[in-house]
Formats: structure tokens, C-alpha cells, sequence
């Protein structure tokens, strides 16, 4: 996971495109995102964690760090000339695998966290902040990334089913503790609740619960990402789609508000893509009402949530939006393409989105396609993948990818290998 700032290539419009502007942005990325994380006061190292230091307000005998920076950054905007050649219209990807924590929760959880201080600090409340998740995916990850580049102590509560590589990857992110407790994400969220958030009080921590999606912070701070798009966009272009995946609704829920913000809501179109065995936001639309499913069935864990936040399935039955469910196999497809075909690698949950360009869907949903058609998709990161588990995925699923008849196309690479 990279994190990293945007930065205008020579002659590129901020759009990136392949090859050595690719090469270059990467160079430029990398130095940008070191020299705004180095040490204020001189460290010549980089350092192991995106800290953040900040010159602190003393409240009474406490000095709370104020925050300097947002602990998320601009992302780039990047004009795939495969996936482009894949869709039969210009297609742009919005790189949010490059947040701090390796997945857009960095906006909303980051945002969070800075107004949860800011309203602290207004309250003249001395005690320090403590936040605390019951998440062991990507809203925990985002959590800990967030909180060790404000300067503040994160404790993150995970069931005994999480994965252990998630459990070292918050732990090495910078978590202040790790509980591992239940059987479920019921059971550890109450014992963070019950257990863990009151002792922290009685230590005199302020002990601040941290949700995983459904939150109005949460969702402006995801709407951050609609004015870098318009920014980007070249020639002052506005696009013509953009495709985010669902799943508790954030995200989605952001975008939304993102574009009522800039007066895109009635010319831009979405199209909020889910899984089957996942698909909470569209079984809500075709009901017309929230519902909340029974169990999630689909390998795309992290989109995993049994019922959206209301707030999305308000958003979700506005007319500019579609929602659209794929089949698992549909969607790691299109996350070990996405790989072949631009070297980036995300969980399953992204590559719902990635498969409307795949599998020819896109005309399907807007209306006067043609390839001069764009389309912006939230490649929303993630990290619950790793190169075995997308070997195995490819095992598991690519009989059915071929059965499904994804798009083929002699100038996409993935094509040759799928």
C-alpha cells in the first residue's frame, strides 16, 4: 500500500496515461508522498508509518496535537486505454488503492476522526482520544492508519474468524491493540462496546467508537473525491458515469452527496454495483424499502454488510442511479484481469466495479453510449487480497468466467489469458 499525493506529469492534463508518464507519476508520487510525511523537524529517514506531526494545542495541563493535514490523500485519475478498448468508451479509473490504509475508507474513517477531535477540542474535553473499531477489514485498517497520522491511540476489536494476516496487517499499521474475541462481528462489536471502550474511560481516555460506513462524516469525507474527479478530468470534461461497489453504502452515499455538492447530481449517472449473496442495497430498491438480509453468501467479504445505511438506499431510489448485481465469479474475474491487464491488484469487492467494463454492461446503462462515452470507475482498493488468494479465486471461478462469456477483445491482454 502506497500512500500518495497527486502531482501534475509534464503535459498530462492530470490525466496519467501508460507507459513512461505512467513510469514518471509513479517517481513523482512516491517523492511527494515521502517529503509531506518526513519529520518536520529534520528526520533525513523515511519513516515506517505515514505519521503526520503537528504542533499541539495545550488545553489545561493536555496537549492534544491539532490536526495539520488530512489523513487521506488526492488520488490519482488515470485514463485506461485498455479497459477503455474492453468497454468501447473512454474509461478513467479513480485510484483509490493508493489511500494511506490501501482502500477509499481512508476518506470517510479519516474524516471522522479529525471532526471527532475538532469537536473535542471545542468542548474544551482534556482527556485524549481513543478510538476504537470493530472492524477487522478495511474500516479498522482505515481506522489505525488514520489515527497513527493524527498522533492518537487506535484499538481495533476483530472476531476469531478474521483472518491472521489482517490481524499482523493492523497490528504492523500501527494499532495500539489488537483484541481478537467472538465468534462473530456481533460479538466482538458489543465486547468493544461493553468492554474494552469503559475501561479506556476509567483510564481517563476519551474512548471514541468508530463505525464502519454508517456516518455523515463518513460520508463527506468520501465526497471529497467528486471535486478531485472534476478537477481531473481533462479539458474540464465532466463524465458521463461513474461506478462505485456497495457494500454497508459509504461510498456510494458519498459520491452522491459529492455530486450535489459540484450540481453534477442531475448529469452524472451511478451505477452501484454488488454481488449476489451481498446485494442488500438492490434487494432494498426492488422492495422499496431496507432490507436486511439473512447472511452474506458472496466471497466479496468486504461487501459484505446484511443492511445498507439508510442514507444510501435514500440516494439509491434518485433517478440517476442504477443499481446493478453480478455474480462472484464476474467479479475475481475482473480483479486477476485488472491485474493483467494494469498491474493493480484489488479484492473481488472492486472488481464488481471493473466488470461493467469487462463484460459490455456499461451501454447497457447509459443512455447515447458511444466510445466517446466516460465513465469513471472507484477503483476502491482493498485489502483482503493477496497473490494466492487470487490464484485460488482463479481456480474456483474460471471455468464460469469463460462460461459467462466476458468481453473479448484482441488488444486486451487479459483476453490471451483468461
Amino acid at each position: 500500500m502506497v500512500p500518495a499525493l497527486v502531482a501534475a506529469t509534464p503535459n498530462s492534463e492530470n490525466i496519467l496515461s501508460k507507459g513512461a508518464t505512467r513510469i514518471w507519476t509513479t517517481y513523482v508520487v512516491l517523492q511527494d508522498a515521502y517529503m509531506s510525511l518526513r519529520d518536520v523537524e529534520g528526520t533525513t529517514s523515511a519513516p515506517s508509518l505515514p505519521i503526520t506531526k503537528s504542533k499541539p494545542t495545550t488545553m489545561g495541563s493536555v496537549a492534544l496535537p491539532t490536526p495539520q493535514a488530512n489523513p487521506w490523500i488526492e488520488t490519482p485519475l488515470v485514463e485506461s486505454s485498455t479497459l477503455s478498448k474492453a468497454a468501447g468508451c473512454r474509461v478513467f479509473l479513480k485510484l483509490e488503492n493508493l489511500q494511506p490504509s490501501g482502500s477509499f475508507k481512508s476518506r470517510g474513517i479519516g474524516n471522522l476522526l479529525v471532526s471527532a477531535i475538532k469537536a473535542q477540542q471545542s468542548s474544551h474535553d482534556e482527556r485524549p482520544p481513543h478510538f476504537h473499531a470493530s472492524s477487522g477489514g478495511n474500516a479498522g485498517l482505515a481506522c489505525v492508519t488514520a489515527a497513527v497520522a493524527l498522533g492518537y491511540r487506535s484499538t481495533v476489536c476483530v472476531p476469531t474468524s478474521t483472518e491472521d494476516a489482517m490481524v499482523a496487517r493492523l497490528r504492523a499499521a500501527g494499532a495500539s491493540d489488537v483484541i481478537v474475541y467472538g465468534s462473530s462481528w456481533i460479538d466482538a462489536d458489543r465486547y468493544l462496546r461493553e468492554v474494552v471502550m469503559p475501561k479506556a474511560e476509567e483510564t481517563g481516555e476519551k474512548a471514541i467508537y468508530v463505525p464502519p460506513f454508517d456516518h455523515p462524516d463518513i460520508w463527506t469525507g468520501a465526497a471529497t473525491m467528486i471535486p478531485e474527479i472534476r478537477k481531473q478530468m481533462p479539458n474540464g470534461e465532466r463524465p458521463d458515469a461513474i461506478v462505485c461497489s456497495v457494500g454497508g453504502g459509504g461510498l456510494f452515499a458519498g459520491i452522491m452527496q459529492g455530486l450535489q455538492d459540484t450540481n453534477w447530481s442531475q448529469s452524472v449517472r451511478v451505477l452501484a454495483v454488488e454481488t449476489f449473496g451481498a446485494e442488500s442495497l438492490a434487494q432494498s430498491v426492488r422492495r422499496g424499502e431496507l432490507v436486511t438480509m439473512p447472511g452474506i453468501t458472496s466471497v466479496a467479504k468486504s461487501l459484505g454488510a446484511v443492511r445498507v445505511a439508510e442514507q444510501a438506499f435514500k440516494e439509491a431510489m434518485k433517478p440517476n442511479v442504477s443499481t446493478v448485481v453480478i455474480e462472484d465469479a464476474e467479479a475475481c474475474a475482473s480483479s486477476w484481469r485488472l491485474a493483467d491487464d494494469e498491474r493493480i491488484l484489488v479484492e473481488p469487492a472492486c472488481g464488481a466495479s471493473v466488470a461493467l467494463a469487462y463484460d459490455g454492461r456499461l451501454k447497457k446503462y447509459l443512455k447515447g453510449f458511444s466510445s466517446q462515452s466516460k465513465v469513471v470507475i472507484v477503483v476502491c482498493g482493498g485489502s483482503r487480497i493477496n497473490l494466492q488468494m487470487m490464484a485460488d479465486y482463479r481456480q474456483q471461478f474460471g471455468a464460469r468466467a469463460r462460461e459467462l462469456g466476458l468481453t473479448r477483445c484482441q488488444d486486451v491482454p487479459s483476453s490471451h489469458s483468461t
